[in-house]
């Protein structure tokens, strides 16, 4: 688990670790945010994603002629933060399920 936290990227995990930290202590103290939350880590997932696409594609420009196996390893590594901030999404969508009121 630590080594997909770095291979993720330190500054990304964090800080989705932190929105995850702050969705479980909204699932208690402020239920209404936790919808918002869970979006929010959603799109910080997607984010980190993206600019992980981005230095890749800087990268291989730079470089030039890259085996393909590299680059999908690359864009693996790159997704690692968006399945993350998935997770979180899904756990505000549990806590969501969790916290309706009964018919």
């Amino acid at each position: 688990m630590f080594e997909f936290f770095v291979l993720g990227g330190v500054p990304w995990m964090t800080f989705l670790t932190l929105v995850l930290l702050a969705l479980l202590l909204a699932a208690w103290k402020a239920p209404a945010w936790v919808k918002e939350i869970g979006i929010f880590a959603l799109a910080v997932g997607v984010l980190g994603a993206l600019v992980g696409f981005y230095g890749a594609a800087d990268h291989i420009s730079k470089a030039g002629n890259i085996a393909p196996g590299i680059i999908w390893k690359g864009m693996s590594i790159a997704i690692i933060t968006t399945i993350y901030g998935l997770i979180i999404y899904l756990v505000s969508l549990v806590i969501r399920i969790i916290q309706k009121p009964k018919i």
